[in-house]
């Protein structure tokens, strides 16, 4: 390489250096600039969480029950959420722990998940379940669950659609009291129920774990609410134990009926409009000791079916849609 070449060459590199320091020198320390501060309310929980905010201005905004009269009351709460109850609805000897009074403009999605199920899934029923709100939706203070049949219908590929609607990992208890108001449809096969499983399984799949079943009805007999438990070993060893309610006149078509579990250590006590009608205190299983499979936090489902060995198919006589109205689903322990 000649002595020029290599002369140029260190210019160069000279001054691309020269280049880099004066680079350094002009660029701005970012250091000394100052943070900027976003206010808003920073609470992941509340109805206006602002996800940018880096200092909480203290306007964060809560769903909760307003009324310091109520023993719901929530002082944090800004937005009444329409469940407050007073004193005098609460059952002597028992205290409120959860509840939904439906007088909101939606379905809650911190207290109720929804489920989707194809055709035979369960119980070779019929209907499929959804999240779509033509299925499931709140209405002058009631939560409508509604079963339908498509429109236009093809006999050769027959398809109704209902809701499945169940509070696990949001309302999950051992032991209290359960009451649900509810006005019930009617039919052959319909088959709406209001019942409980276990949010864990912790002592095996169904039965071994357990079901209580609050409410269940199969439309071709409307003035007839069955309460049952499911328990004992593995299909075809289950067990199951339980009554029925019939009503002195009229259905549960007719109009709002209140059916209550009471479920204490060892004992399980159902109700219609008050009244008792079952008290159970014998069940095993193979997944533990007594009081094992109802000793552990089971969740409330609500939903109404259609078909199945229980109910049998709809004919020429059911009519849809067909609708379970709930006025309220409460807790107590």
């Amino acid at each position: 390489m000649s002595q020029n070449k290599v002369l140029n060459l260190s210019v160069l590199i000279s001054l691309a250096l020269l280049m880099v320091v004066g680079a350094c020198k002009s660029s701005p320390n970012t250091s000394d600039e100052p943070t900027q501060i976003i206010s808003g309310c920073m609470d992941v929980n509340a109805l206006n969480y602002d996800s940018l905010a880096t200092e909480d201005d203290g306007s964060c905004h809560y769903y909760g029950c307003t009324d310091s009269g109520a023993v719901n009351y929530d002082s944090q709460a800004t937005h009444d959420d329409g469940n407050c109850l007073s004193p005098s609805s609460i059952p002597e000897g028992w205290t409120l722990v959860w509840n939904d009074e439906f007088n909101s403009t939606s379905i809650d999605p911190d207290k109720w998940n929804h489920e989707n199920w194809w055709p035979a899934y369960v119980n070779n029923e019929l209907q499929s379940y959804s999240d779509d709100p033509a299925y499931s939706f709140l209405q002058a203070g009631n939560l409508n669950i509604v079963l339908r049949k498509a429109n236009p219908f093809d006999v050769n590929n027959p398809a109704y659609t209902s809701a499945r609607m169940n509070t696990a990992w949001k309302g999950d208890w051992t032991y209290g009291r359960f009451d649900i108001r509810a006005k019930l449809p009617f039919g052959q096969g319909l088959w709406p129920a209001i019942w409980m499983m276990p949010t864990q399984a912790v002592y095996g799949s169904w039965p071994v774990s357990g079901e209580i079943d609050i409410m269940e009805l199969v439309g071709h007999n409307p003035d007839v609410v069955h309460g049952t438990i499911h328990y004992g070993g593995n299909p075809p060893n289950n067990s199951q134990s339980g009554r029925s309610y019939q009503l002195s006149q009229g259905d549960f078509s007719d109009d709002f009926h209140l059916f209550t579990l009471e479920w204490e250590a060892g004992e399980l006590r159902w109700y219609v409009d008050g009244n008792h009608y079952q008290t159970l205190t014998d069940w095993y299983t193979i997944g533990g000791n007594w009081p094992a499979p109802f000793d552990q936090d089971f969740h409330i489902i609500l939903n109404v079916a259609l078909g199945g060995p229980w109910a049998g198919d709809p004919d020429q006589s059911t009519s849809f849609p067909q609708t379970m109205s709930v006025d309220y689903v409460r807790v107590f322990q």
